[in-house]
């Protein structure tokens, strides 16, 4: 089985076990052993499902704003979540090939595995909706034949997808990519980065 067929079948648990209660306050329980990659998967596309419903929430144009700001203080954490775990996946990969040496004529890719990943669970949880409309009874005719078309773009879309991160993972396996990995210091969340957060504690 290819890495990313494995990983697929992961984000698939995940989706399914989210779907069973179907509530963003649903706690976590990953299968996976500790310290093991599939276990981060699980843990990524978990993050990514809640955060995906979260999203529809928030959209409710019907929402108490009180409840609105605080379920984009809660996406705003999963979010930088999301980038540590991808950070933390892509540590694991660093590791992993830490005693490859390169080849002289080595490339860099735009794109680190787990990042690539990251494109993979989300395009997960978008063939899981996408194919729940395609097949929903209550939607028109019309409805169900545009998302089966979206769908099976979807599906292609995972096709590409699924062969270039493992041709990525070959390549660096073969030291002809070496992986180097930045971390993304993302500043808004950063009291010392953020203008309207480091004003807010100088005021205070």
């Amino acid at each position: 089985m290819s890495f990313t067929d494995q990983a697929w079948e992961i984000f698939e648990k995940s989706i399914s076990d989210y779907h069973i209660k179907d509530d963003v306050d649903t706690p976590v329980d990953n299968p996976y052993k500790a310290e093991s990659l599939e276990r981060l998967l699980y843990a990524k596309n978990w993050i990514d499902t809640v955060q995906w419903h979260l999203e529809d929430i928030i959209r409710d144009e019907n929402i108490d704003p009180t409840e609105a700001l605080k379920i984009k203080r809660r996406i705003d954490s999963s979010n930088q979540q999301r980038t540590d775990l991808v950070e933390f996946i892509d540590s694991w990969f660093l590791n992993k090939y830490k005693d490859i040496a390169p080849n002289n004529d080595a490339k860099i890719n735009s794109e680190t595995p787990a990042w690539a990943v990251d494109r993979l669970s989300i395009l997960a949880l978008k063939v899981y909706h996408m194919s729940l409309e395609a097949h929903r009874e209550s939607a028109s005719m019309e409805h169900r034949q545009k998302c089966t078309e979206k769908l099976n773009v979807l599906l292609e879309q995972k096709k590409d997808l699924s062969e270039a991160i493992n041709q990525l993972i070959f390549d660096i396996e073969n030291g002809k990519v070496k992986m180097k990995v930045y971390k993304q210091m993302k500043m808004y969340n950063d009291e010392t980065l953020n203008p309207v957060l480091y004003q807010n504690v100088k005021n205070g």
